[in-house]
């Protein structure tokens, strides 16, 4: 039988009555055998994730020695959740030997972790499925990467002859053997892992939102909804700022041809937004498939004359980078001329003075200038590349919102054209290309 993996986000996990509903939708389809739970979200505006909570633990720990204050906001919250269940289990002993491994550990990622292990805890009991420890199956290697291999091996051999189980979401084990965390939304990636590890039928990725829309929301009232995207689309989406998914969860499952589906906890019965490889993928007859912003990058621009003949001009400048840690986002280039755009984030600490001073001592540029306060907005869709005039119509939607390219960059699949604006104009930017595509 094919068999489905399940990833429930935080606000799936928020309370009891969520969780039932959760329950529900899993024992709905008997495919569903693999579940992999977030930490609890938000009760409501203005509540605290569980996630913060811990963050807030580890914080008490290194000023005090003891969390005892912030982690009674924890044990409130797993015990109200228990009790609204009515579950069968010590949910007292295991907050103890939590806020023990707390104080033992000392660790930001494993204080961060928690949430997800006492959800899949709770999740387990409810629909009496074996809990599995991400701590004994997902494994990252000395660099700090997955390594898949020893992990997918763990994972097939963990759920051999089990009925159902339930992943924590989030962490894994680290070289040096301690608990070691994905970035923020890293449940996302451990729901793919656990669906390559079991040749899973479909990843579906359960959350607050019936799929992906083709911009924000909160840009536009009631934009379109996506049906169908290919995982070089979601990842161009996703790593652009449309928070559906977690841009590195897309790895594992494209390498197994496993599509994703995303769902909507609180609304079962709508569609949601599938993501598959390109070839199963079918446009739906736009030429463009969606358009997603980020604030704040920086720019360096450099000019000097006949750069196009100099040998290495470009790898000295990303080695000035590459000296301070600083990944570099786009590099759009002319003949003598060049940019590199990077996550403003990086530009403190006088990294940006060392870097503008190490780019002129490399390459002696005759011109460097700096931009800062640059939004990016990528505007993706596989259509766009057998469409003529389709920077045209774009261009011409900036210029008629009165808005000013500040870069240029499409990449040479022709799947997206990224353009650079000013931060404040990041939105009018989104709205006029929007409506120029899809109204």
């Amino acid at each position: 039988m094919a068999v489905k993996v399940c990833k429930f986000g935080g606000t799936s996990m928020a309370d009891g009555n969520v969780m039932n509903a959760v329950k529900k939708i899993i024992l709905s389809d008997e495919s569903r055998k693999y579940v992999v739970v977030s930490a609890p979200g938000k009760r409501f505006s203005g509540d605290i994730k569980v996630t913060d909570l811990l963050y807030s633990c580890y914080d008490e720990l290194k000023r005090t020695g003891s969390c005892d204050a912030a982690f009674a906001k924890v044990r409130t919250r797993f015990e109200s959740i228990v009790k609204e269940l009515n579950l069968p289990m010590d949910i007292t002993s295991i907050l103890n030997e939590t806020q023990r491994r707390l104080v033992e550990e000392k660790s930001e990622d494993f204080a961060a972790s928690r949430g997800e292990y006492l959800s899949a805890r709770v999740m387990a009991v409810l629909l009496g499925a074996t809990f599995i420890d991400c701590e004994d199956v997902v494994f990252f290697n000395e660099e700090g990467q997955l390594d898949g291999e020893k992990t997918y091996k763990a994972i097939s051999k963990a759920v051999e002859g089990l009925d159902m189980a339930v992943f924590p979401g989030f962490y894994g084990k680290a070289a040096n053997g301690r608990v070691k965390t994905f970035s923020r939304g890293g449940s996302d990636i451990t729901g793919a892992i656990v669906a390559r590890a079991v040749n899973a039928s479909v990843y579906e990725n359960w959350t607050d939102v019936s799929g992906f829309l083709a911009c924000d929301p909160r840009i536009v009232d009631n934009p379109r909804h996506i049906k169908n995207l290919s995982y070089k689309e979601l990842f161009e989406l996703s790593y652009m700022g449309a928070n559906v998914l977690h841009s590195d969860s897309i790895f594992p499952v494209r390498k197994a041809n496993i599509p994703i589906l995303i769902k909507n906890t609180f609304r079962p019965e709508d569609e949601g937004t599938s993501i598959i490889p390109i070839s199963q993928y079918k446009p739906e007859g736009n030429i463009v498939t969606g358009i997603a912003g980020k604030k704040n990058f920086t720019v360096i621009l450099i000019e000097k004359t006949h750069m196009n003949s100099e040998i290495g001009f470009v790898r000295k400048v990303l080695s000035v980078l590459e000296r301070e840690n600083i990944p570099v986002e786009h590099i759009p280039s002319g003949i003598d001329t060049m940019s590199v755009v990077f996550d403003s984030k990086y530009a403190k600490d006088y990294k940006l003075e060392r870097v503008i001073d190490g780019i002129k001592n490399d390459v002696e540029p005759d011109i460097i200038r700096v931009m800062e306060n640059v939004a990016l907005i990528a505007t993706v869709g596989h259509g766009m590349s057998s469409s003529i005039g389709t920077s045209a119509r774009l261009f011409k939607a900036m210029a008629q919102a009165n808005i000013n390219a500040k870069l240029i960059d499409q990449g040479s699949s022709e799947l997206s054209i990224t353009v650079g604006v000013r931060n404040e104009d990041c939105e009018k930017c989104i709205s006029a290309i929007y409506h120029e595509f899809f109204s």
